[in-house]
């Protein structure tokens, strides 16, 4: 070690030393000051090992950025947000202050399959965006802070609740004012806007997306009774394909009003002129908590600064949708064109007429078939005598089927003579059947979209508008399903013993025979999973019907009717042949020529 060294080692142990003596005395250490020296240390350890926070943007620079994004509307984008609820005695609309937009809507009169409150929809399964144009690009009104003021106003002499909101710039303000008359499941809005110097497009943009709720135990059933319907300015109805995973559509034509419509519940928006740019969506999730999800997007102007729309938040109840605005009562489905007028015009007054009186969905039906079924009493009368004519003849029948066996051209071209010489119609007993058809018919669509009869129960079935299953079968029969249903079991055993009555009636022989047992079999499994009122309509309407024809023909006697086609015979015997007539044996003989030479 040379000199340099053991002078700086020296120089280095006397700086340590006077360090220690000087600096470093110890003092005693109490218990709090022990705890609080390793609550330091562990803070500052803490600190070393944690990532650095993000510095505080200073509120210049805030405000510099919201100024150079949302120009005017920068002051708009900082604030509190607050609820207001507009409610009458059937609706609870609940908004918010940021964007003075629509958050939930309950329906106060219904519950879900489970018995809980009924959101049609709500913060975590909808949004709806109202989107302006400015300078700085397309804007949505969720990203602005509007000030509430709720209040009562008087609207076509019915009190009404409203809920005004205006969101301020410097230059100009933007005001939306909803109005819940009460009584409706209608609610208006009107949008103004006045001063605002950075709008580059008089159009206001809604996007509206909807994860609609499962408010129904069968998913099944709610998801193929669940799709998008619209109305054009035109007069056309369309919907998007019902039974489509995924479906989408941008109608040509403007729009008046476009429907979430699910089973029982429809989410609306409409305008009272059109809506244009209309791009429509459906889609259907892989999960069981939505039905459906569906998205709107659409456009409307803002003429001199205003914009007005409504909302319909309600039941798929027929009268009701009737009055909202023109067709909206197509979300009711009423069935084609050649029976919807029966449900139209008959069945729906009808039943709501019952309803005011009785109390009771069971009751109710039982008293729609009786009083339909008197209403068509003279038509089931001509066919049972067209039937019973048909049983008469039949020995004559069978006699031409003996003479021409081997010759059914010659059967029939006989047979037409013979029926010509009576005076019977082979088609008197089915024509009047024909003629019940649409009421048979309309019933397959009224039962099913029903309202009225949702949670309704009647006897075994706690829900009408659903299958009544009385057992749960522990696997799935294909077409029928895992569940047996009691009044379809009925109405099956019901139509046999009509079917075999009427057999008996009629005298049918061959394939018409079967098949009168094959159509129950068919239907038993084609209905076992639809409503149990509609099931329960048809076991009552066959058993009226078997009632009807044993006490007519209790009136009806074979050897009168026999007397009477006998002195038809006698008054026919040189009758000529009708055009009609001739014209069918022609074509009989003409067809039975090409056969030949095929």
């Amino acid at each position: 070690m040379d000199r340099n060294q053991a002078t700086g080692l020296i120089l280095f142990a006397a700086v340590l030393l006077i360090y220690s003596f000087f600096f470093s005395s110890p003092e005693p250490v109490t218990d709090e000051q022990s705890t609080t020296s390793t609550e330091v240390q562990e803070d500052s350890a803490s600190k070393q090992t944690a990532a650095p926070s993000t510095p505080e943007i200073p509120d210049s620079v805030k405000n510099l950025q919201n100024q150079q994004q949302f120009g005017e509307f920068s002051t708009l984008v900082d604030g509190k947000e607050e609820f207001l609820v507009l409610e009458n005695e059937l609706v609870k609309i609940t908004f918010s202050s940021k964007g003075g937009e629509i958050k939930s809507a309950e329906l106060k009169n219904y519950k879900t399959w489970a018995k809980q409150p009924l959101i049609l929809m709500d913060e975590q399964s909808a949004s709806i965006d109202y989107q302006i144009q400015t300078n700085k690009g397309p804007m949505s009104l969720n990203q602005f802070y509007f000030a509430g003021e709720k209040s009562t106003v008087t609207v076509d002499e019915t009190s009404a609740q409203q809920v005004t909101f205006k969101a301020e710039t410097a230059s100009g303000i933007i005001t939306r004012t909803y109005t819940l008359p009460d009584g409706q499941y209608v609610i208006d809005q009107k949008i103004t806007t006045n001063g605002l110097s950075s709008l580059s497009d008089q159009n206001i943009t809604v996007r509206w997306e909807d994860n609609l709720k499962k408010q129904e135990a069968d998913i099944s059933e709610s998801r193929r009774k669940t799709y998008v319907n619209f109305y054009t300015t035109e007069g056309d109805y369309d919907y998007l394909s019902a039974s489509s995973d995924e479906d989408a559509e941008q109608p040509s034509e403007p729009i008046k009003w476009v429907a979430f419509k699910q089973r029982f519940f429809t989410a609306g928006i409409i305008s009272p002129n059109q809506f244009t740019n209309v791009n429509l969506e459906q889609t259907i999730p892989t999960d069981t908590m939505s039905v459906k999800n569906m998205t709107a997007t659409l456009s409307f102007p803002l003429e001199n600064g205003q914009a007005s729309n409504s909302y319909y938040f309600g039941p798929n109840n027929y009268k009701i949708l009737k009055k909202v605005t023109p067709d909206f009562e197509k979300n009711v489905d009423m069935g084609y064109f050649f029976v919807s007028w029966v449900n139209k015009y008959i069945i729906v007054n009808l039943f709501h007429y019952l309803e005011k009186v009785i109390s009771n969905y069971g009751v109710i039906i039982i008293l729609i078939v009786f009083i339909i079924k008197l209403f068509l009493f003279p038509l089931t009368y001509k066919s049972y005598i067209g039937m019973a004519k048909m049983r008469v003849i039949k020995p004559e029948i069978d006699e031409l089927k003996e003479k021409y066996p081997d010759d059914p051209t010659k059967q029939q071209q006989e047979q037409m003579k013979l029926f010509g010489q009576l005076g019977v119609s082979p088609i008197s007993g089915c024509l009047p059947m024909i003629l019940q058809m649409p009421f048979l018919f309309a019933m397959f669509f009224f039962f099913p979209n029903s309202i009225e009869l949702r949670q309704e129960s009647f006897l075994w079935a706690h829900d009408l508008s659903t299958y009544d299953s009385i057992v749960s079968l522990p696997f799935t029969i294909p077409f029928y399903g895992s569940h047996v249903s009691l009044f379809t079991l009925l109405m099956t055993v019901s139509q046999i013993v009509y079917t075999r009555f009427n057999n008996q009636l009629t005298a049918a022989q061959g394939p018409m025979k079967n098949l009168g047992y094959i159509m129950p079999v068919t239907f038993m499994f084609v209905l076992n999973s639809y409503p149990a009122a509609l099931s329960f309509y048809y076991f009552v309407s066959n058993m009226v019907t078997f009632g009807q024809q044993a006490l007519i023909k209790r009136f009806v006697d074979d050897g009168k009717i026999r007397e009477k086609i006998e002195k038809n015979k006698k008054k026919n015997v040189n009758k000529k042949k009708s055009k009609f007539q001739q014209r069918l044996e022609d074509a009989m003989k003409a067809a039975e020529s090409n056969k030949k030479k095929k």
